[in-house]
């Protein structure tokens, strides 16, 4: 007996994870129909995305998600808003209560899997994390970092209400920072637009006659390329292992001079405690308002959020196909 195809809605698909995700959707046979939902307009045609129609909706309007949603067999949830001028409580509006309301409505239309885009962030930059976190660690709110904090307000929130909805399975993908050719821009979700940041450094560095060196730790980073988020994704859209919270990361783990002389530039490594006690320090300082959002971030830099991906592996049969080299390769290459 073949299998009925599924019809997959997928908010916010033109931002990272979506480049990563809805290529795989459209070439997937199990896929008859993607549904695109987002606030602006777009032509799916534009990125040969035959499968997708385009719906304009708003994750802060119930009724419009529901309509938006009505017929699916399986949403993903990746509409976040990560920096930007409006205000908190806009920014939560849309991040936590936006989710809320698209696993609300994914229930009422009868869909199979509600797959929502999470983040290491979830875990917080505490100093009792492991190094090599798997899913049975906890997550908890970052001390200072906003964006964290939502995630792991998030993650918390769609665990209590999906327990109402014994039919609809939650799957969430915590993966670390996401490079790739979509990437540049500060589109992904990077510790500060760390990708937007990486390809001015790069063209910048390229044009010094002598390339001076930076005093840089070694800090270990991890980072999952874009398609790679896509494949995992993939997994659970079609319902690959069973529904839970899923560490992903390429399999590397570089170091801030390692990536600094990607860069470019040489480097001189300094040890990791200074300076993670100068971040934890900094962080713990009042924000003055004239500072932008983004500075909070320094919060990241506290303590290592390094992940174990063995569960993945295991339960989604996913892996990765790029390393973290390779990720952050193809960022600079595309800036």
């Amino acid at each position: 007996m073949v299998p009925p195809r599924l019809t997959v809605a997928v908010t916010g698909p033109t931002g990272t994870f979506g480049f990563g995700l809805v290529p795989l959707l459209q070439a997937d046979e199990r896929i008859e129909r993607i549904i695109g939902i987002a606030r602006r307009p777009f032509d799916p045609a534009e990125f040969g995305w035959s499968k997708m129609s385009y719906c304009q909706g708003d994750v802060r309007e119930p009724q419009a998600l529901e309509a938006a949603f009505r017929g699916t067999d399986v949403v993903v949830h990746l509409a976040f808003m990560i920096t930007g001028t409006a205000s908190r409580e806009n920014i939560r509006a849309i991040n936590v209560e936006g989710t809320l309301n698209a696993l609300e409505a994914a229930a009422k239309a009868g869909a199979k899997r509600f797959v929502y885009s999470s983040s290491v962030a979830a875990y917080g930059f505490h100093r009792d994390n492991p190094i090599g976190m798997t899913e049975d660690w906890p997550a908890r709110r970052a001390n200072h970092l906003f964006y964290a904090q939502e995630k792991a307000d998030i993650e918390r929130l769609l665990s209590e209400r999906s327990a109402a909805h014994a039919d609809l399975a939650l799957y969430m993908l915590r993966p670390p920072i996401v490079l790739g050719p979509h990437a540049v821009g500060a589109k992904a979700l990077l510790p500060g637009p760390l990708s937007a940041w990486a390809g001015r450094v790069a063209t910048a560095v390229s044009r010094f006659p002598l390339k001076p060196p930076l005093v840089l730790p070694g800090v270990p980073i991890q980072f999952i390329h874009e398609d790679d988020v896509g494949r995992a994704f993939l997994r659970c859209v079609v319902g690959a292992g069973p529904p839970g919270a899923y560490n992903i990361a390429a399999d590397e783990v570089m170091t801030a001079d390692e990536v600094s002389r990607e860069l470019g530039f040489p480097t001189l490594r300094v040890p990791e405690a200074p300076v993670h006690n100068a971040a934890r320090a900094l962080a713990s300082l009042p924000r003055p308002s004239f500072l932008p959002p983004t500075t909070e971030w320094v919060e990241a830099i506290s303590h290592p959020a390094i992940m174990d991906t063995s569960k993945a592996r295991k339960q989604l049969g996913w892996k990765p196909r790029y390393t973290a080299r390779q990720a952050l390769r193809g960022t600079l290459a595309a800036s």
